[in-house]
């Protein structure tokens, strides 16, 4: 007989009635966070999708040659499984032998491995900005930054965000901490800056130099340090895909790089290149390095076999394509859009891509160097259009708050060095189609453009994540302190 006939359901806990809340609040405004079907990743076998998705930007991830070399090394190395417990315990040969080549290959002092990107930020700002120094980021910085500033002994009246690659707002953000702060002007307590050199969700590049100089500039006893994130623009930009900072030459004037494995290079880890003071200090109190397991030895190998690929020019051939295909895909949709008068408030691209500040005295064509792989489509109906999409045989994803500020919703598409110039008409005729279609018909299930609930209104200065607790600078400093 069975027992839980007749039986009612027991009543939720306080906890599962918290967490039933929450979600169910994030359903009915249309931001419930799901993982996507199976059957649309790109590595899915028989997959008729055409990947705008995914961050293999140099589409190494199916490269037969990398394959190839990668299982190679696999069949000679004696050890391939597991790496043994945490770098402290067990210093594989393989994991100090890549850190020696990283250090070398991207012109550091030294390089330490993390399992990731998001490891690697939250150990560095978790431990190294001491208590009484400051933090200033761009306001779209990665959680990763924001989880590890909140486990960092910086107080929260001292960590700060600026808009947007805005030289002039973050110069009056540090010009008021100067001010306020007397031990920034001494020297005796520190700042540190962070940014991406390319930002994610948008598409954008850090403004480097101009960042660079401004420190320069405002902090003679040279105790401002500039940190930038480089997990998007590893293997894409410079000579060998060296990232940003080298393309610019910075490397002696930024204080920490990170650099990712898992994006362009099609393999998994991070590293963290600085001096050796700082990276004996990561060792000692990271605890993101410290009290994990290291990536294991297959892990190791196949992100050496990646630079391999980067070392011998493959990679910066890849690069080139995939760039010269990105300029295509925003020059081909912006001169559609425009020709077909779809009104830039049910679909356009960022102002950004509307405008190009080039690169002066590159290898390469300076204009490809200001190319991203990252194009949003801003729209305030990302779901119908990356639905209809999808039923086109394109998998470009939407995005939404609070991944994106509110007001700032868009579907995201990423282009691959794979990607051909028929795929790309492809998708440039899929939102062209769509966006003229939906202005002859209503959009079932959703609200008008011009109708839009509040959650997702224009909110320029809008949190990055739910949970982050920032604002950016307005002018009003003293408010924050």
């Amino acid at each position: 007989m069975d027992s839980t006939k007749g039986s009612t359901a027991l009543p939720r806990s306080a906890l599962e009635t918290r967490l039933h809340t929450a979600l169910v609040s994030r359903e009915q405004r249309w931001i419930k966070r799901r993982l996507p079907d199976t059957n649309t990743s790109p590595s899915s076998a028989g997959s008729l999708l055409i990947d705008f998705n995914s961050n293999d930007y140099l589409s190494l991830s199916q490269s037969s040659t990398l394959r190839s070399l990668f299982l190679e090394r696999l069949a000679k190395e004696p050890d391939i499984l597991g790496s043994g417990g945490s770098r402290l315990l067990v210093n594989g040969r393989a994991h100090a032998a890549l850190e020696t080549r990283l250090a070398k290959f991207f012109r550091s002092e030294t390089a330490l491995l993390f399992n990731s990107g998001f490891d690697a930020n939250v150990g560095f700002f978790s431990c190294i900005p001491q208590a009484g120094d400051a933090v200033v980021y761009d306001e779209y910085i990665h959680a990763s930054v924001h989880d590890g500033v909140r486990a960092s002994r910086v107080a929260k009246d001292m960590q700060f965000a600026f808009k947007h690659n805005s030289i002039p707002n973050l110069k009056a953000v540090l010009l008021q901490l100067k001010r306020h702060h007397g031990g920034l002007r001494t020297g005796e307590t520190s700042l540190f800056l962070a940014v991406e050199s390319l930002y994610s969700m948008d598409g954008t590049f850090a403004p480097l130099i101009e960042i660079a100089d401004l420190l320069d500039d405002l902090f003679p006893a040279k105790n401002a340090y500039f940190v930038v994130d480089e997990a998007h623009s590893t293997g894409i930009y410079g000579i060998q895909g060296r990232g940003r900072v080298s393309l610019m030459g910075l490397e002696s004037r930024v204080f920490a790089r990170l650099h990712t494995f898992g994006k362009a290079l099609a393999a998994s880890g991070a590293v963290v290149l600085t001096n050796a003071l700082v990276h004996d200090y990561l060792l000692n109190y990271a605890r993101s390095l410290i009290y994990t397991t290291a990536l294991s030895y297959a892990n190791i190998i196949a992100a050496d076999c990646s630079f391999d690929m980067l070392d011998n020019g493959t990679a910066q051939h890849l690069s080139s394509n995939l760039l010269q295909l990105s300029s295509y895909f925003s020059s081909t949709l912006q001169e559609r859009l425009t020709s077909r008068r779809i009104p830039s408030s049910l679909v356009s691209l960022s102002p950004h891509l509307t405008s190009t500040q080039l690169i002066p005295s590159l290898d390469l064509s300076s204009q490809l160097h200001d190319a991203s792989p990252i194009v949003p489509i801003l729209t305030p109906h990302p779901r119908p259009l990356s639905s209809y999409l999808l039923a086109l045989g394109m998998n470009a994803r939407p995005i939404t708050w609070p991944t994106v500020p509110k007001g700032k919703d868009r579907v995201r598409v990423c282009l691959h060095a794979g990607n051909s110039k028929d795929e790309v008409d492809r998708l440039v005729s899929g939102v062209i189609k769509w966006a003229e279609e939906t202005m002859r018909t209503s959009l079932p299930g959703y609200p008008a453009a011009d109708n839009l609930p509040t959650q997702i209104s224009t909110s320029v200065h809008s949190q990055r994540n739910e949970d982050t607790c920032f604002r950016v600078y307005d002018g009003d400093f003293q408010s924050k302190l």
